[in-house]
């Protein structure tokens, strides 16, 4: 499995890179740290928390027209828990087109997420779980509000397809992947900006379920996931 540190460089230098490499575009452009907590539950798995770091990042590569072409917006993000045992580490890149109309913003993300998940411990036994890549389409809604509109909530969901496993480890040799039923995601985010800086806090809930049967044994692929952060970044 690739260790979180790992992890957290090539992120890092992803969203450096997307920030260095487009200056004459990016008109406007954000890179913050997230801190929170992380609580899971696996099929009938007890449920356990940890703490978590994020970090993200998103620039508008081509900025909106007055002819009502959207901006296009180009971005990243990391989550790395404090306890990889339970929890999974996960990382994303995303583009896409982002219309503002007033105080509102609305548009959708095309991402690419992948989920190193934990092994799992059920009566005394490990077992390890296949990796996760996943094709995500987000709908994103924001809205300004307040002085200056300097204060905002945003609204994130998609429904969660199916997924592309990965092996990382000799022992899923051979092991049949599980099947996957359905799942979604949905986050909330409140955000207040001071200058060239904001402030933000956010809730995501998110849900896998796959067919029980005998490719998800003890329903270890069965995931219900919270996320509650709170973050401070920069604005470019």
């Amino acid at each position: 499995m690739v260790s979180c540190k790992s992890i957290l460089v090539r992120t890092a230098i992803f969203l450096l890179f997307l920030l260095a490499t487009f200056p004459a575009y990016g008109q406007r452009a954000t890179v913050g740290i997230n801190v929170g907590a992380s609580s899971d539950q696996f099929g009938t798995l007890p449920q356990v928390t940890a703490a978590d770091l994020g970090l993200d990042g998103q620039f508008i590569l081509f900025p909106a027209n007055k002819d009502g072409s959207p901006n296009i917006v180009v971005g990243g993000e990391l989550r790395a828990p404090t306890d990889t045992s339970d929890h999974a580490t996960e990382f994303a890149i995303f583009a896409g087109p982002h219309f503002p109309v007033r105080n509102f913003t609305f548009g959708f993300n095309v991402q690419i997420r992948k989920i190193l998940m934990p092994h799992a411990e059920v009566s005394g036994t490990v077992l390890d779980r296949f990796n996760m890549e996943l094709l995500e389409i987000p709908v994103v809604l924001k809205y300004k509000f307040g002085p200056a509109k300097r204060a905002y909530i945003e609204a994130q969901g998609q429904p969660e397809f199916t997924p592309r496993f990965k092996a990382h480890g000799p022992s899923l040799s051979g092991v049949p992947y599980p099947n996957f039923d359905y799942g979604y995601t949905v986050r909330g985010t409140v955000g207040y900006v001071v200058g060239k800086w904001y402030v933000k806090g956010s809730y995501e809930n998110r849900i896998f379920k796959f067919v029980d049967n005998a490719n998800n044994r003890y329903d270890i692929y069965n995931w219900r996931s919270n996320n509650l952060t709170g973050g401070i970044g920069l604005i470019f």
